[in-house]
This record gives C-alpha cells, sequence and structure tokens, in this order.
C-alpha cells in the first residue's frame, strides 16, 4: 500500500512539478506573487476536458490549454503593465474572472473523461509492453524534463537573462534600456501556459476537470519551491534551482498524500487537504530558520568548549 502511494505521488508530484515550475518563474524569478494561478490551473484543465469530451485530439487540448494559459498571463499583464494594477490585484482580478470563464467553457462545473482516449492511451499504444502504471510516470518524467531543458535553456537567452534582471532590479535594468514592460509579459506568460500545461495533464492523469481544482494551487507551487529550495540551498545554477522545484514538488506530493494516509492517528480527515498545506509551508519556512539557530547555537558551544581549554 505504501509503495503505491508513494508512487501516485511519484506521478502527481512530477505533473504539479510543471505548476511549481511556473510559480517560481514569477513568484523568485520574476519577483512578481501571481496568485492568477488558482485559476489557469483549471483553465488548462476545463479546455482540455472541453476539447476531449468533445472528440478532439488530446495533443490538440494541451496545445489549446497552453495557448489558453498564455492568454491569462497575457491579461494580468495587462492589468499591471498598461492600466497600473498593482501585481497582487492584477493575479486576484484574473483568477476571480477565470472562474466564470472556467464555468463558461465547460458549460458545467466538472467533466468526465471516464472512457475518453487521453494522451496516456495515445502513448500506451505505442508501447503496449508497458502497463498503465509503468508508462504513466515515465510518461511524466519525460514530459517535465523537456519542460525544465527549455526553461532552462530560455533563461540563459539575453530575454531570458533580461526577465531575470527584472526581478533582481528593475530600476537598474530600466536604466540600461530594457523595456521591463514586456519581460513582465514575457515571464507572465510563460508561467501561466506551463500552469495550464500541468492542469491540462493533471484532468487527463485524474479523468476529469473540475472547476474548484485549483483551489491552493498557489500554496502547492510556493510549498514545492520552498522545500525544493531549501534542500538545494548551496545549489546557485538555473539547471539545480529546475531540480530542485521538481524534486520539492514531489516530496510535498509525498508529504501530502502519507498525511492523508496516515494521518488519521493525529486526527487529521481527508478534507483537511488544504490545512495540510499550509502546515508544510509553515514547517518549509521555518525550517531554515531553525535550521541556522541550530547552527549557531552548536557554533556558539564549540567556542566556548575552545575558550575553556
Amino acid at each position: 500500500m505504501t509503495w503505491s502511494l508513494l508512487g501516485h505521488a511519484l506521478e502527481q508530484g512530477l505533473v504539479f512539478g510543471i505548476m511549481a515550475l511556473g510559480v517560481y518563474l514569477t513568484f523568485q524569478v520574476l519577483n512578481f506573487p501571481d496568485l492568477s494561478v488558482d485559476g489557469t490551473f483549471p483553465l488548462g484543465a476545463a479546455i482540455t476536458a472541453k476539447i476531449i469530451f468533445s472528440g478532439g485530439h488530446p495533443l490538440v487540448a494541451i496545445m489549446w490549454a497552453i495557448i489558453g494559459g498564455v492568454l491569462a498571463g497575457g491579461l494580468t499583464a495587462f492589468f499591471h503593465t498598461r492600466l497600473k494594477f498593482t501585481n497582487l490585484l492584477s493575479g486576484i482580478l484574473t483568477m476571480t474572472l477565470l472562474y466564470s470563464v472556467n464555468l463558461r467553457i465547460m458549460g458545467k462545473s466538472n467533466i468526465p473523461l471516464l472512457g475518453k482516449v487521453t494522451i496516456l492511451d495515445i502513448v500506451k499504444s505505442y508501447f503496449p509492453f508497458l502497463s498503465l502504471d509503468q508508462l504513466t510516470p515515465l510518461l511524466f518524467l519525460f514530459i517535465v524534463l523537456l519542460v525544465k531543458v527549455l526553461l532552462d535553456y530560455f533563461l540563459c537567452t539575453e530575454v531570458g537573462m533580461a526577465v531575470r534582471a527584472t526581478g533582481d532590479n528593475e530600476q537598474m535594468i530600466r536604466s540600461l534600456g530594457v523595456d521591463t514592460k514586456i519581460t513582465k509579459i514575457i515571464g507572465l506568460c510563460l508561467s501561466n501556459g506551463l500552469v495550464a500545461l500541468s492542469g491540462s495533464l493533471f484532468a487527463q492523469y485524474s479523468g476529469f476537470a473540475d472547476v474548484g481544482m485549483g483551489i491552493g494551487t498557489i500554496v502547492a507551487g510556493l510549498a514545492s519551491v520552498i522545500i525544493g529550495r531549501s534542500i538545494f540551498k548551496d545549489r546557485g545554477g538555473i539547471g539545480w534551482i529546475t531540480i530542485s522545484v521538481i524534486v520539492g514538488s514531489i516530496i510535498y506530493r509525498a508529504t501530502v498524500m502519507i498525511a492523508l494516509r496516515y494521518g488519521y492517528r493525529l486526527g487529521f480527515q481527508p478534507g483537511d487537504l488544504k490545512l495540510i498545506s499550509v502546515i508544510l509551508v509553515v514547517i518549509a519556512l521555518t525550517f531554515p530558520l531553525f535550521r541556522g539557530r541550530v547552527k549557531s547555537i552548536v557554533a556558539s558551544n564549540g567556542s566556548n568548549g575552545t575558550e575553556n581549554k
């Protein structure tokens, strides 16, 4: 049972790892707290489910989901760069209106995909010797690594470095002649495109799309980024950072599933998923502080011992 639980955690961690990469791009690279991802994630799921349910090809559905996410990110950027709204308000407005947009797309609050052809079924037809339990993590691992490599490459290009510089010091990069409005638009569009891709894959993996499935997405993304960066704290390269985010997503999902599976001994119930998520975020945020205090105490005790000698 535990191995099956960890297997599902690995699969979901890889799928949500793409979402975590999008959150990392806005929160840490662009220094833009984008709350619209709570609406963009179900947007990708809604577009995908609607197309597949109507008989469309899963790859076409994924493509349109990414386009929808890019447009949603562009809307957030429009609110912020053109209408001069704050970054938090821009994200909240987009997230709120996307709830109605997702309902319009699906026509109802939930679309089941049971019995419909998904990307997993298509890939399975090319590898009949693999079971679905074996194929699913391999497919998601391939997709998330492909996204990671492309994101690493983008962030090392001239445009990507301008996006990174915008998050580090916006005034400085603007003084060098870079239009920070354009870099913010690029960063937000790319981030929300990744989040929508994650929602598209999760809808096909779970077999349904629900209008409320994006609630708490931003918390899960932040937890993945924080946990991963805490583990790989001394690794500073882009490649290591994106790996840490993906690993953080897997650890976060495994921790949540284990907590839900065995948390009844501590009084947790299946409805406490969001509570567990917040607890994990708090622990991840306070862990570096706690570790620093322990090191300082150990160092002070060691220096006191040396002086006594």
